[in-house]
């Protein structure tokens, strides 16, 4: 049974940074994607950043250029750098995983990001 755990979200003014991290457990095997879905009240859960065979990435349009997608294959851990963060970056964030292609996400406890200012 695949576990994540996330940390590192929070409350920072518009233009700040913050970095999420997402460590899994309970699987040994290089994870095939891991990826960042955020969820706000009234929209959509959408897929934020995700990163596949541990280099392939992709971004949200709206994050792109500002937000960073890495992981650490060694620790199965993946992290997403958020810089200039704007207010419609507020919402909640879910880190997922696939162990292989095709299969279902294993997702995160989520973790709240608000704008303090």
């Amino acid at each position: 049974q695949v576990q994540l755990e996330e940390s590192g979200g929070g409350s920072v003014q518009v233009g700040g940074s913050l970095r999420l991290s997402c460590a899994a457990s309970g699987i040994t095997a290089k994870i095939y994607s891991m990826a960042w879905y955020r969820h706000a009240p009234g929209n959509q859960r959408e897929l934020v950043a995700e990163i596949r065979n541990g280099t392939a990435t992709y971004y949200l349009d709206s994050v792109q250029g500002r937000f960073t997608i890495s992981r650490d294959n060694a620790k199965n851990t993946v992290y997403l750098q958020m810089n200039s963060l704007q207010p419609e970056d507020t919402a909640d964030y879910y880190c997922g995983a696939r162990p292989k292609l095709g299969t279902d996400y294993y997702w995160g406890q989520g973790n709240q990001i608000t704008d303090s200012s």
